[in-house]
């Protein structure tokens, strides 16, 4: 499930587009300032942030520039949702690191459109960082003996996940494919992230092409899912 951070002071504003989106299928959560938005952001990184501008105590823009300088955050869409529509504040909020600047009043369908075409262009983004990768890694996986999984210390159980994961299918998918429930699945992603010490499977999937565990044969068919997307 898509997940999104939205941002913003008025809690009005927070419970339409809350319920808006969650009806659109995003897993949403909520902060009522930049810093409470800091913090959120710091314990599970979104696939897209939306963000008032006028807030107290730290504008959006300020959000914005802090957010780009956090481990992750350099990367994740950002997207303003405000009423101050003047070129200037558009510029300006181009310029604080924002991949999008919507006015309100604004139609929902229009702010979904928008989010994930936000969330397409980081997919691409991560499709060409891995490609980089495999490139970058190729004449080390030539020479360089294949490290076994039973490094990782995973159960037979993780381990069949794992390698599922790195090949690109999505928890529904491998659940079919090793005949266990997407929730089984999601156990078993969330243990191999926590021993690996990784945050969502796109890192996953760097990791195993960075330590060796898939082959150059294997990563040219691979389907990568978005940037931070865990789907159940």
């Amino acid at each position: 499930m898509k997940r999104v951070l939205v941002v913003d002071d008025d809690p009005i504003s927070l419970k339409v587009l809350s319920r808006h989106l969650s009806q659109h299928g995003y897993r949403v959560r909520t902060a009522t300032s930049g810093r409470e938005g800091l913090r959120l952001f710091a314990e599970e990184q979104p696939d897209v942030v939306v963000s008032d501008v006028v807030m107290p105590e730290m504008n959006g823009f300020e959000f914005c520039r802090q957010l780009r300088q956090q481990r992750g955050g350099e990367l994740v869409p950002f997207i303003f949702l405000s009423s101050r529509g003047e070129l200037g504040d558009r510029i300006q909020g181009y310029e604080w690191g924002a991949d999008d600047y919507i006015i309100k009043p604004f139609e929902p369908l229009e702010l979904v459109a928008k989010i994930e075409a936000q969330i397409e262009r980081s997919r691409r983004t991560q499709l060409e960082i891995l490609r980089l990768i495999r490139q970058q890694n190729s004449a080390k996986a030539d020479v360089a003996p294949r490290p076994r999984l039973e490094e990782l210390n995973l159960t037979p159980a993780e381990e069949r996940v794992f390698r599922e994961v790195i090949q690109g299918y999505t928890n529904k998918q491998i659940g079919e494919r090793l005949c266990i429930s997407p929730r089984t699945v999601q156990t078993h992603l969330t243990n191999i992230l926590s021993k690996l010490s990784l945050e969502n499977r796109s890192q996953l999937v760097r990791f195993a092409y960075e330590q060796g565990y898939v082959s150059r044969e294997e990563g040219g068919n691979k389907r990568i899912p978005p940037s931070g997307q865990m789907k159940s």
